[in-house]
């Protein structure tokens, strides 16, 4: 004990006089607190890692709000907030069920009429385009997927804006099939496709994929265009539901109710 004793005492007045020494002794303990500092941060920031995948969808359905409710035509960063108008409602979700192994695929998101979600309303992620909500119960609503043989969905190509439908052959998960397209456009393979915004549901320009390769119909008057999806179809977890709340006036106008 004593010499354990002298030899601290001895230790001390060693690094306080010799500035090698200490200079050596305090990168040491920087070197050691900063590693316990690093791994306690480490530990501290995983187990807040679902808060702040909270905050970040928030801030990316603020984000994806703006974008939707943007005029593409606008070239100025300003928008007057006096005579700027949203009709694009956006609502984070998780996917709670995904199926792409049948030709009827459906998927279950975490959200419901009580958080406002209701048939028709579109359902995006990230990377691109997801489904059209079909049924909701109070917590919960359902989507028919793209990799569904009944879904039809407005799409156009970005770089010429020629429009058609948006199908699914049965096939794989990983391709969707564009029809309707006419003759005279000009293709080419890598194209980008997106939404066009002809209808109720989608905003304009939501990505779908890129055009993977492309034939005429056997009239030759319209390509048959099959379609890389930027969407891994077999792993869907955060999404986003849009609300188009001018979908019912335009409904009305297109589909007119006879008196």
């Amino acid at each position: 004990m004593l010499f354990i004793l002298l030899f601290s005492i001895s230790f001390v007045f060693t690094i306080q006089n010799h500035s090698y020494q200490k200079s050596k002794f305090v990168n040491s303990a920087n070197f050691l607190s900063g590693g316990v500092y690093q791994k306690a941060n480490n530990i501290s920031q995983y187990f807040g890692l679902k808060e702040q995948n909270q905050l970040l969808q928030e801030e990316n359905n603020k984000l994806r709000s703006i974008l939707f409710n943007s005029n593409n035509e606008t070239t100025s960063s300003f928008l007057d907030s006096l005579s700027y108008t949203s009709i694009y409602n956006v609502t984070p979700a998780i996917v709670i069920k995904n199926n792409y192994t049948f030709s009827t695929n459906i998927l279950l998101i975490d959200k419901g009429k009580r958080d406002s979600i209701k048939q028709d309303f579109g359902v995006i992620t990230s990377k691109g385009i997801l489904g059209i909500v079909d049924h909701t119960s109070a917590k919960y609503a359902t989507v028919l997927s793209i990799l569904n043989t009944k879904s039809k969905i407005s799409a156009q190509l970005k770089r010429t804006n020629h429009f058609g439908t948006l199908k699914w052959n049965g096939k794989s998960p990983e391709f969707v099939q564009l029809v309707d397209i006419p003759s005279k456009a000009k293709l080419l393979q890598g194209d980008t496709i997106m939404t066009s915004g002809r209808s109720a549901i989608f905003p304009k320009g939501v990505p779908i994929g890129i055009v993977k390769d492309f034939k005429l119909d056997a009239a030759e008057d319209f390509y048959e265009i099959n379609v890389t999806l930027f969407n891994d179809m077999t792993n869907m977890e955060h999404v986003y539901v849009i609300e188009n709340t001018d979908a019912k006036e335009i409904k009305n106008l297109i589909n007119p109710v006879d008196e």
